[in-house]
């Protein structure tokens, strides 16, 4: 579980199409608003559509800071946010990611397409190399992830994956579970699932 008291900043891999679900941007903008107030700064792409777009404008809402990271080449493409505390443009796709994971503490994926895939997949592969030892999290709204985890499960009795390696991602339902596997506390001070004060 990752340590609260440095736990500053989380990154968001999500989707930056505004053709998914209605639901898929709501959840955004409930888990935006609750890294907001708990002082959690949203790492993110740097997107003004779609989940993205939502999550930001949910922690902005919220007093919350936001950065994003976006290559120079889909500022157009994405759309990118000019609202944020601060907006990087980056070279290419690689630096982006690289930089995302530099100034993370933690990994939330959120409902996206094969670009949010294939940065959960990179962010996996990097703490199963000991690259770092941060959470990863993919909260799955509306089953969006419900064959993740049994791919995952079917690398491992394939031989391709390690068992251990089952455990480097957590899918949870909804944006309180995800808190709990981040040990993020509630209001209140307690912690879901667990009633750590």
């Amino acid at each position: 579980m990752t340590n609260r008291a440095t736990l500053k900043s989380i990154c968001v891999y999500c989707g930056s199409s505004d053709s998914g679900p209605e639901t898929h941007r709501e959840i955004a903008r409930e888990f935006g608003s609750e890294l907001a107030k708990r002082n959690i700064r949203l790492i993110y792409g740097g997107g003004r559509a779609g989940v993205m777009g939502a999550i930001a404008d949910a922690v902005l809402a919220g007093g919350g800071e936001v950065i994003g990271i976006i290559p120079d080449f889909l500022l157009e493409r994405e759309n990118g946010h000019s609202g944020l505390t601060r907006l990087e443009v980056v070279p290419n796709m690689h630096v982006r990611k690289a930089r995302m994971a530099e100034l993370a503490d933690a990994f939330v994926v959120l409902p996206g397409g094969l670009g949010t895939l294939e940065e959960l997949f990179e962010i996996v592969t990097w703490r199963q190399l000991g690259l770092h030892d941060k959470a990863v999290v993919a909260v799955n709204t509306d089953g969006h992830w419900d064959h993740l985890q049994g791919l995952i499960d079917r690398l491992v009795t394939s031989g391709y994956a390690r068992p251990e390696n089952a455990s480097l991602l957590s899918v949870v339902p909804d944006v309180q579970s995800a808190l709990a596997v981040l040990g993020v506390s509630r209001d209140d001070g307690t912690f879901p699932d667990t009633g750590r004060p």
